[in-house]
């Protein structure tokens, strides 16, 4: 199983959902946080003014967790529908997840997903 963490822009939360809910039912924890990458919060900067702040710019961080078998399929296709080639399109970052427990059934595995 891995984790799968999607950091992308606010406008792109609902077509993610729609892609999460295509391949299969799982659930997605959604957490609306604030950050900056490497232009530090600026669109494309035609300037040479070094003093420029950083600005935090509102982004959903959006975690589900799923079969190995998926990962790949579901990373290329949010690859191809968010990415507009533009800054901030966003970042996919995966982990391996050990195990899962639903507390209700007492499911391991992939069964508790």
């Amino acid at each position: 199983m891995k984790e799968i963490e999607f950091i992308i822009n606010t406008q792109k939360m609902e077509l993610l959902k729609r892609i999460l809910n295509k391949d299969g039912k799982y659930g997605a924890t959604f957490n609306f946080v604030m950050g900056y990458g490497h232009q530090q919060g600026h669109g494309q900067i035609y300037t040479r003014d070094d003093n420029q702040e950083t600005n935090l710019l509102p982004k959903v961080s959006i975690r589900t967790v799923v079969p190995d078998e998926v990962v790949d399929n579901l990373i290329e296709d949010v690859t191809n529908e968010l990415s507009d080639g533009s800054f901030g399109d966003g970042k996919i970052f995966v982990r391996n997840i050990e195990n899962s427990i639903q507390i209700r059934t007492k499911a391991h595995g992939t069964d508790a997903l």
